[in-house]
């Protein structure tokens, strides 16, 4: 986006935010999902079902799960708890975007449709341009990107079922691996605030001491942990400069 370009309607930005399919974000959540797509036919989901679970659940590490806890044989119950959990990292992420993209005139029913959309990928990829975006075209612009993310993706994983099934699992892995990194390095140049910075550090260190205490509730232990003892850090050294 160039300022001499911006778009003037919510339309123009709606389109705009469609384009960002071609970008580098896009770009790597699609060969992540193309890995998900190998990982789907392996575990003895059908083509509708992994399609549908993509539309439905919409974030990557929870369709892991997902799929995780199927072949694992755990209960229905127990892989509810397990999404509910990972997807509770969700839920801070809505909170900080909200204010960010909406306006007087947004309809609440609007936001709770777009929440679903609300994924790692679409959310880093619209803060870094909240700055280059009126405030009355950026609800359009991250519904464009995240409905557009979205629905390709989800074409993609009913494509490419049973194409990519001859992947090794490394190369699927890699696949995988992509996705979190591309998170890591975005929040770190997106980051507006120290605490940002100290919590992902914080978060590195911990995540091999939380998976081996607990593989199954690594992520959880090393969010709750790492976040809970830097933000005590943080809002203590405030209040000292205060």
């Amino acid at each position: 986006m160039t300022p001499d370009r911006l778009p003037t309607t919510s339309t123009g930005w709606f389109l705009e935010g469609m384009k960002g399919i071609l970008s580098l974000p896009g770009f790597i959540l699609m060969t992540a999902y193309a890995g998900f797509t190998a990982l789907a036919f392996q575990s003895g989901l059908t083509r509708g079902e992994a399609a549908f679970m993509t539309l439905a659940v919409w974030a990557l590490p929870s369709q892991l799960i997902i799929v995780g806890a199927i072949t694992s044989g755990m209960g229905v119950l127990a892989a509810f708890v397990a999404v509910s959990l990972a997807s509770i990292r969700m839920t801070p992420m809505v909170a900080a975007l909200v204010p960010e993209i909406r306006s007087r005139k947004t309809s609440s029913i609007l936001l709770i449709f777009l929440s679903h959309f609300v994924a790692i990928t679409a959310w880093v990829y619209t803060l870094k341009r909240t700055d280059l975006i009126p405030r009355e075209g950026r609800l359009a612009f991250f519904a464009g990107f995240g409905v557009t993310l979205t629905s390709v993706n989800t074409l993609l994983v009913f494509s490419l079922y049973g194409v990519v099934s001859s992947l090794p699992p490394i190369a699927a892995g890699t696949l995988y691996f992509l996705t979190p990194m591309y998170f890591v390095m975005s929040i770190w140049d997106s980051a507006r605030e120290r605490v940002v910075y100290w919590a992902l550090l914080a978060g590195l260190v911990m995540t091999p001491f939380s998976h081996w205490l607990a593989p199954r509730f690594d992520l959880l232990v090393t969010g709750l942990v790492a976040g809970s003892v830097v933000y005590v850090i943080d809002r203590n050294l405030r209040k000292r400069g205060q």
